[in-house]
C-alpha cells in the first residue's frame, strides 16, 4: 500500500479481487485520506476482475466502479481502459507459467505499471471454496517477473513484490524513494549521516580541498 499510496494512481484495475480486500484499502488511503474530508464521493476509479462469481458481495459493488466476472485471461483483451495501476496480488501462482506470462507481457503493454505480489514457495493448493481459481500452479523468480519490464522490488521475506513498467524514469524515483525511506528507519542513520558529512569536511580542510 506504500506502492500505491506513492503512485497516486487515478484509476486501479484490481485483478482476482477475492475478498475485496485491495479494494477497499484503495478507496481509503486514497480517497479518505486524500485531505477532502469527504466520506463517501470517489474521484478515483478502481475496477476488479473476479472470475469466481460467488465470492462478488454488495461490499464489492460499492468499493469498486465495475467489476468484470470472467477469467482475467479472456478479459484482458477486451478492457480497452488503460490504467494508472493494475494489481495482481496473490494471484499470478493460480495461472500455468504460459497463462501468466502472457497477462503480464498485456497487463504491462497497455497499462502504466502493475504491482504484482506472488509467494515465493508457493503450497500445493487445490481448490478452496469450491472455487477451482484457487489452485496453485506456479511459482515465479524474480527474473522471470523483471522480464517484463523495468522492475522496482520490495524486500519481503515471504513474497515477491514488484512494481512494473515500461516507464524507466518512474521506476528509478520510485527506487530513490523507498531507498530513502530506508535509510531514515535505521536507527542512529542521521547521525551516521552527519558525522560522515563532519568528517569529511575536516579531510578536505587537512588536504586543502
Amino acid at each position: 500500500m506504500a506502492l500505491v499510496v506513492y503512485l497516486k494512481p487515478a484509476s486501479i484495475l484490481d485483478i482476482g479481487v477475492g475478498f475485496g480486500k485491495y479494494g477497499v484499502l484503495c478507496r481509503e488511503y486514497l480517497e479518505l485520506w486524500d485531505g477532502r474530508g469527504n466520506y463517501s464521493e470517489f474521484l478515483r476509479r478502481i475496477d476488479g476482475v473476479e472470475a469466481f462469481k460467488d465470492y462478488i458481495t454488495p461490499l464489492h459493488k460499492f468499493v469498486y466502479n465495475r467489476l468484470y466476472d470472467e477469467d482475467a485471461i479472456n478479459i484482458i483483451d477486451k478492457i480497452d481502459i488503460a490504467y494508472d495501476l493494475v494489481l495482481l496480488i496473490d494471484v499470478l501462482e493460480h495461472f500455468n507459467k504460459e497463462q501468466g506470462n502472457s497477462l503480464l507481457s498485456k497487463v504491462i503493454r497497455n497499462n502504466k505499471g502493475a504491482i504484482i505480489s506472488t509467494p515465493k514457495k508457493v503450497s500445493d493448493q487445490k481448490e478452496a471454496f469450491n472455487n477451482k481459481y484457487e489452485i496453485h500452479k506456479s511459482q515465479w523468480t524474480k527474473d522471470e517477473l523483471s522480464a517484463h519490464g523495468e522492475s522496482f522490488f520490495l524486500s519481503d521475506p515471504v513474497s515477491h513484490i514488484v512494481y512494473l513498467s515500461n516507464n524507466k524514469d518512474q521506476v528509478a524515483s520510485l527506487r530513490t524513494e523507498f531507498l530513502m525511506r530506508k535509510v531514515k528507519q535505521i536507527p542512529a542513520m542521521d547521525f551516521f549521516i552527519r558525522t560522515l558529512k563532519r568528517l569529511t569536511a575536516k579531510y578536505k580542510r587537512l588536504i586543502g580541498g
